[in-house]
Order: C-alpha cells, then structure tokens, then sequence
C-alpha cells in the first residue's frame, strides 16, 4: 500500500509520528493509501524551517515572484489530465469536475501574476512642509492554511497562491482524505522556480491544526470547512494573536419566480444541486418557488431530470453526472437526514436512499434526492446534507421568499431566477448573503474578485482570493519622511497640526 509523505524544504518526508490515516477510494470503499499524520514537533519543524527561508524570498522583487506563478500555470496546463485522475480517484468527482476544480485554482495563480501592480503602495507629495508620506505593503511573515476534501485542488491554491506571490512563506494543512493533489502542486511549484521552505505541505489531524493555530511565528491562518470547525478556529488563532479568515457552512437558496424559464430553472437546479454529489458549499440545497402553480410546474420538470441523473464511478466515462460521497461515514449522515425529512413530514418525490452500483456494492454512492414540502422547522432545511438532496420550500410570496434566505442562519450563497430586472435589482440589495446569482445557480465569483459569506458561513473581514487575498497575506506599513529644506530650527513640542 502507498505510504504518501509530507513536503519540507522542496523535498518528499515521511512521517515520524507513526500515525496514519487511510485514504479510501470513495468508490469502492477500498483503502488504497495511507496519510501521515503529522505530530507538533513535526509541524514546527516546518514553520521553523519555512520561517528561516521567508526573508530571502520577501526580498525577491515582486515581478520574478509573479514569473514563478506564470510558470506555475503552465505546468497547471501541462499536468492537467493527470492531476484531474489523482483528484478524481481519492475524492470520486468526474473527471470533468475534477478538472473544473484544477482550473477554478489555477485562475487564481492567473490573477497572482498581477502581484507587481496589487502590491504597490500610496504616495502622497509634499503631505507638509518638505513631507512625504507614503504606504507600503509588506507580507506577513509565515501564513497558514487549513484546507478541505471537497476541493483539494483549488482551495489550496486559493490559499497558497496569494500568500506566496505577497512574499510569505505557508504552510499548507490539506484534507487527510485526500492529500495527493496538494503534494503535487507543491511539486510543481517547485518546478516552476519557487524556492525550497517558501511551500510546505504537513499532512494531519486536530493536533497539525493546533500546532499551526498556537505556533507563534505563523502571522495569518486561512480555513475552509464546517461552520464549528471555522469558529474553533478562529476564536484559537484570534486568541493568539493572528490574523484569521475562516469559510464555515452553507445552506443555499434559489428563488424561482412565477416569470422565470423554467427549463432553465430546472436544468439550473440539477447542476447545482447534484453536481459533485452536493459537496460544495456553494450547493443549491434549497429550491424555493414561488406561488403553488410554479412550485407545481417546479417539481413536474424536475422529477424525470433527477431520476435520470446517471451516478457512477470517474472511471465510467464523462457522462456520469456524479460520483459517489467521500466517506461511508458522510453516506450514513446523508441517508440518515433524508430519513428525517420522510419522518418529519415532507414528501419525498424522488427516494434514492435504496441507490446501489452493480460492483460498486461497497462504495459510497448515494442516490439523488428531491423533496416538496420542506418546512423551515425540519433537520433538512436547518442542516447543511452536503450530499446529493434538494429541499423544496414552497413560498406563497417573493417577500415570503426572500425571509426564507434572509432568516437562514448561513450566508454563503443564493439566486434568484427571474425575467423581471426590477425584482432582480431589489433582491441583490436587500438579501444579507455574500454572494448572489441572478438566473446564475451557482455564484462563485472570478478569481480577479472575492469569494465570501456572511453570517455564519464566514469569520473575519477580509474574503479569499481576488484583492481582499493581497490584503490579508500582507501588513501595511506608512511612512511620514521628512527632508529639511529651509526650515525653523529649534524643538517643537506640541502635536504637529496643519496650518
């Protein structure tokens, strides 16, 4: 069985601490490698030796930083098909979703190419007598991230991107369950001339993520994962001292008004809501028509679309529309909220629960679900499934609609489908959600803007990638330079004001 390592200093590790977690092929249920996992001794080896090598590379002017990054994509480019087969193969996407995962964090180095221009600075000429004043942007020192399974490509790079090209060194924390991809994009930025301890890759549990949040020399921590995870980790790193930008849970809304195209709506839908067997947290989860007559009209395009929906393993070709769940553990979560549902009264129209492979009996494939008459007191409207369920809310009005995703406690994403500009326009600026879609489905924005929610889907003020990224791996610096040029001499002792 593979024994996969960690990455110090440009080079593969193994572990000491004689802890291993297995690595499980989703579709078979097979284990087919083991994760080291890393003690605290072990990860603050990695901080010390990133920590020594940070001020040669903040030293390096920002354009030969962004250079690496360019060649970082085109190895991206290069080695796509087989990063997409090893992502594809220990998280079970399709290997067109495993490649849209690859790309989404390589338009985020495509963005990071710009360093030279986001990192520049403010000036301000002759601020007072013979004064300048003057801002500039310098990196925090040793960042930190703390990544998930369900997009072990592109969140890492979401990360480790920004904060390298700022100037730091980072520590990469990937999901235990699927480690592979983020070794090899540490491989690849070694090819592409990034030097070695500015990457490190730890691979752990708990105890990586406590060592990386009570290590004094990491400056800034970013993480992806559940809501209780995010606020655990934010409230430890705030408490000591760092600067933290958590991304926690979702339960997504799409608003279906009685004016939209149905076809796309539904076809909207099933993207979103099945894509990737619902392990995104920018999954619509929640369908919410309109009025009975669209809800009708709703459910009735719906149903022969979700029962279609051809599942199977990457292997099956690019038809599959979706794999299996990560774990056995996420699948017995999953049928045992859609139990709930049945349980508390909602009526389950499509019933995948009793889904099974044919030679693939002991993965962990779940059929896709549909629900009507979901009401905001049930375990499946309140709780994040993050598998293969739509909710269906019926609302009697938009205003009802729209207190639907405004009450909800996450905030991570929502759409509304509509032909009515003015409705679309009031939407956007009323609804309290990070990001908003407007006949889109699924609202993640382009790497040159930022991605985050509100409520409890986020903690901390400052979004990942776009400029919001430069902003968080970086530490502003003002400067007040004063070169005397004809003026009074002798002490002055009080607070200098403008005259």
């Amino acid at each position: 069985m593979q024994e996969l390592t960690h990455w110090i200093n440009g080079a593969h590790v193994k572990g000491t601490s004689g802890r291993f977690a297995d690595i499980y092929n989703p579709a078979t249920g097979d284990v087919q490698a083991k994760a080291p996992l890393a003690s605290r001794a072990e990860l603050d080896a990695a901080v010390a030796a990133a920590k020594a090598a940070q001020p040669a590379w903040a030293a390096v002017n920002p354009q030969r930083r962004a250079r690496v990054m360019m060649e970082f994509v085109r190895l991206l480019h290069r080695d796509m098909d087989k990063l997409a087969e090893a992502l594809s193969r220990e998280h079970g996407k399709t290997l067109p979703d495993a490649k849209g995962d690859v790309i989404r964090g390589l338009e985020v180095a495509e963005f990071c190419i710009g360093a030279p221009h986001l990192l520049k600075g403010e000036f301000t000429d002759s601020a007072g007598p013979g004064i300048d004043m003057y801002s500039i942007r310098q990196p925090v020192g040793v960042a930190a991230g703390i990544t998930p399974f369900n997009f072990p490509a592109m969140i890492p790079m979401w990360k480790f991107c920004p904060a390298i090209v700022c100037g730091n060194a980072f520590i990469l924390k990937p999901s235990e369950r699927d480690p592979s991809v983020p070794l090899m994009l540490a491989e690849l930025m070694k090819e592409a001339g990034l030097p070695d301890g500015i990457l490190q890759v730890v691979n752990g549990d708990k105890e990586a993520v406590d060592a990386i949040l009570d290590n004094a020399d990491i400056g800034a921590v970013g993480f992806v994962g559940s809501t209780p995870i995010a606020a655990y980790i934010y409230e430890r790193g705030c408490a000591n001292g760092k600067r933290v930008q958590c991304f926690g849970g979702a339960k997504n809304h799409m608003i279906i008004m009685p004016d939209a195209d149905m076809d796309q709506a539904a076809d909207a839908l099933i993207g979103a809501g099945y894509g990737a067997a619902g392990e995104r947290c920018m999954a619509i989860s929640v369908a919410v028509p309109v009025g009975d007559e669209t809800a009708d009209r709703l459910i009735e395009k719906l149903t022969p679309r979700v029962e279609a929906l051809k599942i199977g393993p990457y292997t099956a070709g690019n038809d599959v529309d979706f794999g299996p769940v990560i774990t056995a553990a996420a699948k017995e979560k999953i049928l045992g909220l859609v139990n709930s549902g049945v349980e508390q009264g909602a009526k389950l129209v499509v019933d995948g629960r009793d889904f099974k492979l044919q030679g693939y009996e002991s993965g962990n494939f779940v059929g896709a679900c549909l629900f009507d008459h979901v009401t905001t007191d049930m375990d499946i409207y309140k709780q994040e499934i993050f598998g293969p369920v739509l909710s269906t809310v019926r609302a009697k009005t938009y205003e009802e609609a729209l207190g639907y995703a405004m009450d909800h406690e996450y905030g991570n994403g929502v759409a509304i489908f509509t032909r009515d500009g003015d409705t679309a326009r009031d939407f956007a600026n009323r609804i309290n959600i990070g990001m908003i879609g407007v006949n889109v489905p699924i609202p993640v924005p382009l790497a040159y803007h930022t991605f985050g929610g509100w409520k409890k889907s986020a903690f901390g003020d400052l979004n990942q990638h776009g400029p919001d990224a430069f902003r968080f791996y970086t530490r502003t610096k003002t400067v007040t330079a004063r070169w005397p040029s004809g003026t009074k001499e002798g002490a002055a002792f009080s607070i200098p004001t403008m005259d």
